[in-house]
């Protein structure tokens, strides 16, 4: 990727850490949600990668090495959740997904590769990455280090996405904009799902959200979108979907 991970800011919430019971009951029932809810986005991920190994046949041996590292991501969650005995509630997750899901399978049936690259390389990708940034602080010992290994493997490696679409913008860019439309104000009714449950983890909203929009907004930028068309993309997240 091309995102630059703020370290500073997390070392700052680092030193202001507050005083989490990690094994309270309130605690294990929100974590039980949100862990859920990461271990179900890397395999949301690891089975895209797959589908656009499929659609990008050329490109297939990179988006199946993508594919595996999403699938460790998951084994790594599955661990922290173990590690603070609690059960993920995956049905929950599911649903959390449901409609980015959806939309995704449908893009694919019909072909549409620019689609599937906008919900997995920028929206879950940008989503999963705000969360970890605000989350690493707050996180139990070993949740921290999983997850700041998973942090190091997402800016390390190369956006597949980004680069694609980069490489293809002037002939990608009307669909980029409706798939956008369709699917960024998709985003705002997950984190409003998740608010009360990431804030009994100490994350809070507001940090989440301009975590988010700051990876997105940089995501288009590196694409090829300039200031005016990421703020005018961007305004389609506080719509209803």
């Amino acid at each position: 990727m091309y995102h630059i991970f703020r370290s500073g800011r997390t070392m700052q919430q680092l030193a202001n850490q507050p005083d989490i019971d990690f094994k309270s009951e309130t605690y294990k029932d929100a974590y039980s949600r949100v862990n859920a809810i990461v271990i179900e986005g890397e395999q949301e991920a690891h089975e895209n990668y797959l589908k656009l190994a499929e659609l990008l046949s050329e490109h297939k041996d990179d988006l199946i090495r993508l594919s595996k590292m999403e699938s460790r991501h998951k084994k790594g969650f599955e661990a922290c959740g173990r590690n603070l005995q609690v059960t993920p509630d995956l049905e929950f997750a599911k649903q959390f997904f449901a409609q980015l899901h959806q939309n995704f399978q449908i893009a694919a049936q019909e072909g549409k590769i620019v689609t599937c690259l906008l919900i997995q390389s920028l929206i879950i990708e940008c989503f999963a990455i705000a969360a970890y940034n605000i989350y690493i602080p707050v996180a139990d010992d070993f949740a921290r280090k999983i997850t700041e290994g998973v942090v190091k493997d997402e800016y390390s490696h190369l956006n597949f996405g980004e680069v694609w679409l980069k490489e293809h913008f002037e002939e990608s860019k009307a669909e980029l904009e409706e798939a956008n439309r369709q699917n960024l104000p998709i985003v705002w009714q997950m984190l409003n799902q998740v608010a009360d449950d990431a804030e009994v983890l100490a994350m809070e909203k507001e940090a989440l959200v301009e975590d988010f929009m700051i990876q997105y907004g940089e995501a288009l930028s590196n694409i090829g979108f300039n200031t005016r068309d990421i703020m005018r993309l961007s305004a389609y997240g506080l719509r209803t979907a």
